[in-house]
């Protein structure tokens, strides 16, 4: 299967904040919020959606063609994501833009409070997907995760007169587009990605119910944090996957989007809908059990060890013929 993954790419500052948010906010006072938290750690990680998520795909032996704008300071990023099978060859290289920054505070409930400033993933509506296409072929699957919007919208919209199925993933831009072009980003897609509060927020901005957004997609995988993920459709289907258990709750970072390299990871591998979200469930136990959202690492061995003990031999045999050694 041809895959590309179009979104950002980053650098995340994670620091973390011994205490919880919640207790620093007044009740009745949330209109004129002003705070400031004395931090711990500071960790400086690669990131962004789209890095992730190709980086997830490389370590499970596919080869996602990265389609993100970059800053001129990319060249480390690029040796890493070539070395762990992710084709960089047609990423834009921004001139005058760094790389794009992400900064995000985790408290020790695991809520987070972040901030993205774009850098040269400004200049992704530059890109032209047909062109890519031309040179590499048809992709069979394009992973629209968050990006600059004009390019989530022109990328959705050349993929669908193309035939190419889309994985739409708005997330962590729900909150900067508006209803129509959340409608846009929605409509076709072959797989909709959101967790609930994402979810719940497209309905409230597009004035659809959620039953007229299940319409609008062939599948929709809503993740549910520690409870799992659940996979439905218009025509009935319904499987709920619960997570695997993890060793320690350390950064929350990137787990979202190492489920779906894992679920996008199973599409191609061919198996069922089931295995897909098992499969993006565990890699993103591994994350949530790291710093970082690209440090995690395993053998096959202990990979189909921990997967049998969380969803049973018979799953775990499945995954076992298809992971790299």
């Amino acid at each position: 299967m041809k895959i590309g993954v179009a979104g950002s790419v980053g650098l995340d500052h994670l620091m973390t904040f011994p205490g919880k948010f919640t207790d620093s906010l007044v009740a009745g006072s949330l209109e004129k919020v002003s705070l400031s938290f004395l931090v711990d750690g500071l960790e400086v990680r690669r990131g962004g959606c789209a890095a992730n998520i190709a980086f997830g795909l490389g370590v499970l032996g596919l080869n996602p063609i990265l389609i993100a704008a970059v800053g001129k300071d990319f060249a480390d990023y690029d040796a890493w994501l070539t070395r762990h099978g992710v084709d960089t060859s047609h990423a834009l290289v921004s001139t005058e833009q760094h790389t794009a920054h992400f900064t995000v505070t985790t408290d020790t409930e695991l809520n987070q409070i972040a901030s993205f400033f774009p850098g040269a993933m400004s200049e992704a509506r530059n890109i032209e997907l047909k062109p890519i296409m031309d040179k590499v072929g048809k992709l069979d699957i394009l992973v629209v995760s968050p990006d600059d919007p004009e390019a989530m919208l022109r990328h959705t919209e050349v993929a669908l007169e193309m035939g190419v199925a889309v994985a739409a993933d708005p997330s962590q831009q729900m909150a900067r587009l508006n209803g129509d072009e959340i409608k846009k980003l929605i409509s076709g897609a072959t797989y909709l990605f959101m967790n609930e509060y994402e979810l719940a927020l497209a309905i409230q901005k597009t004035g659809w119910s959620d039953h007229e957004i299940l319409q609008r997609v062939k599948y929709r995988i809503v993740t549910l944090g520690s409870e799992g993920a659940r996979i439905e459709s218009i025509d009935g289907t319904f499987i709920k996957v619960g997570c695997a258990q993890e060793k320690a709750k350390v950064d929350p970072t990137g787990v979202g989007d190492s489920f779906r390299s894992g679920f996008v990871a199973g599409l191609a591998w061919g198996l069922s809908h089931e295995r897909c979200a098992q499969l993006g469930s565990m890699i993103a136990t591994y994350v949530i059990e790291t710093t970082g959202t690209q440090e995690y690492r395993f053998t096959q061995a202990e990979f189909v060890s921990r997967f049998k003990d969380a969803y049973g031999a018979d799953a775990a045999s499945e995954i076992a013929a298809h992971l790299p050694a």
